[in-house]
């Protein structure tokens, strides 16, 4: 059986077999990013000291083309827009310190969250004190629990008012955790018939001196294992790089998951359905895998960074949801119904019908958006 085939039909499936459950979906500040021009990612280490000030200068315009009607910068790269450009003032470390309120939230009745590095996360148009510093938040499949990189460094999960928190894993010295993910697979009645296991994990990035791969680590806490990437079977498959490995982003019950290469550009995606498979899909950087099986990714056109769609997922079609934009658009993510992609821009944070459209801003937070389940 061809990679194709065998992609396409552990889509099959995983598409028949969707559950409505919302992805865990974020935009993440502080991970490395893994853009096509080969950019180096962030190796310094995470700041142990909290800061508070979740807001961003406001703009005029509150819908339109990112660098059109907005007017952003149009030189920023993907790594220099996934660095929050508001000047943080106020320790977090200070329990009575409150964030400004953003200028421009539209985010009320849409479960975007958005968060910026700092203790404050936005939440559907509230503004939640985490207690501690929440660095690229992401949210368990079922809204229930948020993952997140800690002030130094760690991985913790909480509620989503940041109570009853859980160290997962603490990170060696020197070296860098980001951009985690949930792998959460519970199995029908036909799949315990066949064996399939539950599964209740995060991915995430480990930059060790430069060095990055992907790793695994129960949700509830244990030590950290490399993330197993095999490849098809094909005469003519060639191992896939277990090096320069980031930006992970699970999608759909069966616990599948994309990401993207430094090195060579691609982004891959991995079959988790039985033995955690998976290959080279496009040319791209900082994917995100929808329930439905459905790829959004950035790819730089005409000097600016633009986001793709890939239906399906695997070998479908392509189209380029911001074809006008004269500013860099990154760090995409499908909200839980698959219907629309929310990205940074420069000046803050929009979003556009997957099908295409007109991006609206919703937000000049100069932080990460996310999808509650």
């Amino acid at each position: 059986m061809s990679v194709r085939t065998r992609l396409r039909r552990s889509s099959a499936v995983a598409l028949v077999s969707a559950v409505t459950a919302g992805s865990a979906l974020l935009l993440t500040a502080c991970d490395p990013s893994g853009d096509t021009a080969g950019a180096q990612p962030a190796t310094t280490a995470p700041s142990r000291t909290a800061t508070a000030t979740p807001t961003a200068t406001p703009t005029a315009t509150a819908t339109g083309t990112p660098g059109t009607s907005a007017t952003p910068s149009a030189t920023a790269s993907p790594s220099a827009a996934a660095t929050p450009t508001t000047a943080p003032t106020t320790p977090a470390k200070q329990p009575s310190a409150t964030p400004t309120k953003a200028a421009l939230n539209l985010t009320k009745g849409t479960g975007l969250t958005i968060s910026n590095g700092t203790r404050y996360v936005v939440m559907d148009g509230r503004t939640v004190d985490f207690g501690t510093v929440v660095r690229d938040l992401a949210w368990s499949p079922d809204g229930k629990r948020a993952a997140f990189v800690d002030g130094d460094g760690n991985l913790e999960t909480s509620d989503p008012d940041g109570s009853h928190k859980v160290l997962v894993a603490r990170a060696s010295s020197g070296v860098t955790w980001s951009h985690p993910t949930w792998q959460v697979f519970v199995p029908s009645e036909n799949d315990a018939a066949m064996y399939l296991q539950p599964k209740n994990n995060l991915q995430f990035t480990a930059d060790d001196h430069g060095t990055l791969r992907l790793l695994t680590v129960p949700s509830k806490g244990g030590a950290p294992a490399q993330l197993s990437l095999g490849v098809f079977s094909d005469q003519d498959s060639k191992p896939l790089p277990e090096t320069g490995n980031l930006w992970p982003n699970g999608g759909g019950r069966y616990g599948s998951s994309a990401y993207a290469n430094r090195n060579d550009g691609q982004v891959y995606l991995r079959d988790d359905y039985l033995r955690q498979q998976g290959g080279a899909v496009t040319k791209g950087a900082q994917p995100d895998l929808s329930d439905q099986g459905d790829l959004v990714f950035v790819r730089s056109v005409d000097g600016h960074d633009h986001l793709f769609t890939k239906t399906g997922g695997y070998d479908g079609p392509e189209h380029d949801l911001t074809p006008k934009a004269t500013t860099d658009c990154t760090e995409p993510v499908f909200s839980s119904d698959g219907k629309t992609v929310a990205f940074r821009a420069p000046d803050g944070v929009y979003t556009v019908a997957a099908k295409g459209g007109t991006p609206t801003k919703v937000s000049d937070t100069a932080g990460l958006p996310a999808y509650r389940g």
